[in-house]
């Protein structure tokens, strides 16, 4: 038998960075799991979108392991932006738009889902747990290119200084623009986890502002 995929360990400068620097790390076309939403992160809509995502997740693991192509689930990973971009600095949580994400190995495809789709609607009636939202989880592919990346330990709200000094200081002085979705990837699991020791990868893409 191969060995099993761990993405933290094939692909360590996507999931890495150093407190208190951001650095310019170019990242190719990836694929993923993903469902999107609008609402406050810790409210129903949020859960209800994970409820969804991990049984998927986990279907694809299980049948690729049976042909020998076993993975390890990545962390979570979320896309954030709004209408209007100042909501996040006011806390308006109920505006803020997400895509909730679990990256998933270049050769599954829709079929692959689509049979974890089938398989996780039995799984999760039986439990009477909320089946619907597993209709919303697509496979996406996103190329993000060159980015600015740091890691940011501490409480998700303590993120708004960091990601202030890179729009206001570093971007400018690099001379780069906004070219994608505010990026995070949650190495830290919030039920588990004091909010002080979180850690979570901060990912801009950009592109130059000549």
């Amino acid at each position: 038998m191969s060995g099993k995929l761990d993405f933290k360990k094939a692909d360590k400068p996507y999931y890495s960075g150093k407190v208190g620097r951001w650095d310019r790390v170019v990242f190719p076309k990836l694929q993923f799991l993903s469902i999107t939403g609008q609402g406050d992160p810790g409210g129903p809509v949020y859960a209800r979108a994970l409820g969804a995502l991990y049984p998927l997740a986990y279907g694809i693991k299980f049948a690729q392991k049976a042909q020998d192509a076993d993975f390890v689930v990545p962390p979570l990973e979320a896309l954030w932006w709004a209408d209007d971009p100042g909501s996040f600095v006011r806390a308006e949580r109920d505006a803020w738009r997400w895509s909730a994400m679990i990256r998933i190995p270049e050769a599954v495809t829709k079929t692959d889902l689509d049979t974890a789709r089938e398989a996780a609607q039995v799984k999760l009636a039986k439990k009477g747990a909320e089946t619907s939202a597993l209709a919303e989880v697509s496979l996406k592919t996103l190329e993000e290119g060159d980015c600015f990346q740091t890691l940011h330990v501490g409480p998700y709200s303590d993120e708004a200084p960091v990601l202030a000094h890179l729009h206001d200081v570093v971007m400018p002085e690099a001379g780069m623009t906004f070219n994608g979705h505010h990026h995070e990837i949650y190495l830290g699991d919030p039920r588990r986890v004091a909010p002080e020791k979180l850690r979570t990868i901060l990912r801009q893409p950009v592109t130059s502002t000549g």
